[in-house]
């Protein structure tokens, strides 16, 4: 019961803002509006990536991973949805925890709408099997079909998170201290395209994630 007045409290403060905005957009010139990144392609100085000289709109491009319960999820389980979308490990000595605490933040706030999922990638496949993950995800308290657990080939995931995402991502050999992940969330918006970066260790950035993914679903666009 406690929980739920919890998350209760939590939704009213954060619809504030939503309604605030709303507000200005209906009754002023104001325009709150979320930026669609890498409309002109992705820079890649180091040419870690095959962007094909694509110099049009960057999309999330295919993958195919598996969840905490052993089933495959990829690209095509983001048509429709909003996804906002983090790289970690299970045995991270620093960040991952806070960002997985931040996590469940988004989670409360969305728990009940099917419209928004999370995708938490890990970069140690090695380790983190689906057995590993699910357990994770349990201490967690992740729900079934709103925040999945991936995991699959290593050379794939850190593709993904370089050129998918464009996320700066080293792999430590399976030694915790010496992986190197950025701390921030990815919002993406059901067509692929990704629409902002936010901190995982920061409650603000986080609560700034939770209302601009509250707009795009207002907006639809």
């Amino acid at each position: 019961m406690l929980r739920f007045l919890q998350i209760l409290v939590l939704i009213c403060v954060l619809m504030i803002p939503v309604l605030i905005i709303l507000f200005l957009r209906g009754f002023t010139s104001n325009e709150y509006s979320i930026p669609i990144l890498y409309e002109q392609g992705v820079e890649d100085p180091y040419q870690q990536c095959d962007y094909g000289g694509n110099t049009g709109q960057h999309f999330i491009p295919d993958f195919s991973l598996v969840d905490q319960f052993d089933r495959s999820i990829g690209r095509e389980d983001m048509g429709g949805k909003i996804t906002v979308v983090d790289f970690f490990f299970t045995s991270c000595p620093s960040i991952c925890p806070v960002m997985s605490s931040e996590m469940e933040r988004v989670q409360d706030a969305f728990r009940n709408d099917d419209r928004v999922q999370l995708f938490s990638i890990s970069i140690d496949p090695t380790y983190d099997t689906p057995e590993v993950l699910s357990e994770y995800a349990d201490r967690h308290r992740a729900e079934r079909d709103k925040w999945f657990f991936l995991t699959g080939d290593k050379g794939s995931i850190y593709e993904l998170a370089r050129c998918g995402f464009v996320l700066p991502t080293i792999d430590g050999d399976s030694v915790p201290e010496d992986f190197i992940h950025s701390d921030k969330f990815v919002l993406v918006d059901e067509l692929g395209r990704i629409r902002g970066y936010y901190s995982g260790t920061e409650r603000e950035s986080v609560d700034e994630l939770i209302v601009e993914t509250k707009i795009l679903l207002y907006d639809g666009k």
